[in-house]
């Protein structure tokens, strides 16, 4: 095991400042997580990347919002920039479920502690940073920040929201993946300094820093960083409003008309999913949001450079003898690739990842697992090998010049793109090489699998046998016991608003799951996820879900009521009362009641719920499901696993409502698919 000492993680205090013989810093990184120097932590990534640039960084993690602000005043004024990187998950989903109950405990926190994050830490640690340092610029990132660029719904506040810029009053914002942007943005201001040029200011040795003055005058008005987003005034915007650009309702029509924040929507989805984007501006108030279109996805080079930095995969010592419950979850996992081309409506990793699968090369990752087999604790099974999504590792358009003209959220929905490769060799490559590692006796998959994918008859016989092997090699080599899949409904109408398969499809991966199970004497579970209230969904629609699962032999505890997030189709469709698409009207389910009455159809073999799923059944004259439900099973689709041993098979544990879908970086494979 190797031994690490204080100064080979990123400086948090002014004595470790000291120890490597710092004086100021060039960027100092506000982090309302605890800090985990490993590349599933955003502010970890962000601060490496950086520090590999030969820049000075420092993180100050969960600083204290109260008092006299010593933790943002500690490590004094940096020269370039001060960063605000609020967590791996949105503060409000990370710290309520979907009706607005406070969680058990904050993941991302020492002994999983509530009271050591504010809510919205990004407008809180800004507004801070601003009173304390008003001419020191301030940049946003991170999840929190990134879906709320734009106009956008609050659950948690019941209303529309302007871009975050300006109730926090930051000076820009970074959306996405944040490596290239922030690279861009620090070179450019290094530069300032060493040249001179600019209304610089100059700390007690005469270094040059940069001011507020200068960094807009370098980095907003003129040539724009990619993948940034910022406040003008109309006649600031540079190069004025284009031909090409997307102009938006504004923010103030958005809150007279809902149906034009729908309409806005597409916009904002189908640009974040373009290869090359356009412009977008939306006026809010006097002032214009100026989102500049994205970078490119990474290329696997730059990928791999990001993930092969030092980190120590630890959490910092000030946490020695204290549990952070996210670090637990992914600390013997590697993430192989970012992106997901799923586009499922109610999910985040698109809109924030982007729908382009971004992969890491075999080498980076068995570099990765080699590291992990030398950690103290190790014993020898990594409890994931996967991604986003575990079986999209590789896949890409196989002419990608068509991809660089597309604009479809999904490349699967609603059928699979005849341009997407979706050859799983590759996969099945790395598996084997990890798998033949020294020190490794087995790896899981704890990523969410994709079966349509596996499913997919392809014109090329060597995928369809590919996706043949990998569907075996997976089943019977990488699950721990139970399998998770997300079918998240049974009924096709509502799964079509959700972006997802056919519930056909999931019961034709039972059969392949349970037959080879039998044929090589496994006793593995597969473990379905399902939602309720999403948008389209009824009291009538959970009933019969719960008659179609019951015949399946399940007994349901993965659930989730739909939770809203910012920046989803279903997020807009539930706010606004119509699909951004298609601009028709959909029901969706609002109120408490509504809400718990579609969520009790999920737990209908437990006797407290079973009278008044009875009485609802009555009320909506669906009587014949009552004996279906309660009766005894039935079906040419029941059957049981064991005869000689008719237990139902009970899932055990939840992660409760709606914290699957947030992540920035590589948030706990446990609470994403």
């Amino acid at each position: 095991m190797k031994e690490y000492r204080l100064t080979d993680w990123l400086p948090t205090t002014k004595k470790e400042m000291e120890l490597r013989g710092w004086k100021q810093l060039d960027i100092i990184l506000f982090s309302a997580d605890a800090y985990v120097d490993h590349p599933s932590f955003g502010a970890a990534v962000i601060g490496r990347v950086l520090e590999a640039e030969g820049l000075k960084v420092a993180i100050v993690p969960q600083p204290d919002w109260h008092g006299d602000f010593r933790d943002f005043k500690k490590l004094g004024r940096p020269r370039l920039w001060f960063g605000v990187a609020p967590g791996c998950m949105d503060s409000m989903v990370n710290k309520y479920t979907a009706n607005r109950r406070l969680r058990s405990e904050d993941a991302y926190s020492p002994d999983g502690r509530h009271d050591l994050r504010p809510e919205y830490p990004t407008i809180v640690y800004t507004q801070i940073l601003k009173k304390l340092y008003p001419d020191v610029p301030v940049i946003l990132g991170g999840i929190e920040a990134s879906l709320r660029r734009l106009t956008h719904y609050d659950y948690w506040k019941e209303r529309f929201a302007p871009s975050i810029l300006c109730d926090s009053g930051a000076d820009m914002l970074i959306y996405g993946m944040g490596e290239k942007p922030v690279l861009e943005i620090s070179r450019r201001l290094l530069e300032l300094c060493e040249t001179g040029n600019g209304p610089l200011s100059y700390n007690e040795e005469g270094e040059a820093q940069i001011n507020v003055r200068t960094f807009r005058e370098a980095l907003q008005h003129q040539t724009a960083v990619p993948q940034t987003v910022s406040l003008f005034r109309k006649e600031d915007i540079p190069q004025g409003i284009q031909p090409d650009d997307i102009v938006l309702h504004s923010h103030e029509e958005c809150l007279k008309n809902p149906k034009k924040q729908s309409e806005n929507f597409r916009h904002i989805e189908e640009e974040s999913n373009k290869y090359h984007a356009c412009r977008i501006i939306q006026q809010t108030g006097d002032r214009f949001v100026v989102v500049n279109p994205p970078y490119p996805p990474m290329n696997q080079n730059e990928l791999d450079h990001s993930f092969d930095l030092p980190y120590t995969r630890l959490p910092h010592p000030k946490y020695k003898g204290k549990r952070i419950p996210a670090y637990e979850m992914i600390k013997f996992s590697v993430n192989m690739h970012r992106g997901c081309f799923g586009g499922c409506a109610f999910c985040t990793i698109s809109a924030h990842q982007g729908k382009f699968i971004m992969s890491r090369s075999k080498e980076s990752i068995l570099k990765e697992v080699k590291a992990i087999t030398e950690m103290e604790d190790f014993k020898g099974y990594l409890s994931d090998l996967g991604g986003p999504s575990a079986n999209m590792y590789a896949m890409k358009g196989k002419n990608l010049s068509i991809c660089e003209k597309c604009k479809k959220p999904s490349c699967i929905h609603p059928v699979i793109c005849p341009n997407l490769n979706t050859d799983h060799t590759p996969l099945l490559e790395v598996y084997k090489a990890v798998d033949a590692l020294p020190g490794i006796k087995k790896s899981f998959i704890g990523s969410g699998v994709r079966y349509d994918l596996l499913l997919h008859k392809s014109k090329d016989e060597n995928i369809n046998q590919a996706a043949e092997k990998y569907t075996r090699e997976l089943i019977t080599r990488h699950v721990s016991g139970r399998l998770k899949v997300a079918p998240e409904h049974t009924s096709d109408r509502v799964l079509y608003l959700m972006r997802k398969p056919s519930f056909s499809l999931f019961g034709t991966f039972k059969r392949i799951f349970d037959r080879i199970n039998a044929e090589e004497g496994l006793r593995q579970q597969i473990i379905p996820y399902f939602i309720s209230s999403h948008p389209g969904c009824t009291e009538e629609d959970m009933a019969e879900l719960a008659v179609l699962t019951k015949q399946m032999d399940f007994q349901l505890e993965q659930v989730q009521d739909f939770t809203p997030t910012p920046m989803t189709v279903s997020t807009e469709t539930w706010a606004t009362g119509y699909h951004p698409y298609t601009l028709e009207e959909v029901y969706s389910a609002h109120s408490v009641k509504e809400k718990l009455a579609q969520r009790m159809f999920f737990f209908w073999y437990k006797p407290e719920e079973q009278q008044r799923i009875r009485q609802e059944l009555i009320r909506m004259k669906r009587t014949d499901l009552i004996d279906r439900l309660f009766g005894q099973p039935s079906g040419r689709n029941y059957k049981r696993e064991d005869n000689k041993n008719p237990r139902r098979k009970k899932q055990e544990g939840t992660n409760g409502p709606g914290k699957r879908r947030q992540t920035e970086h590589a948030a706990p494979r446990r609470n994403r698919r």
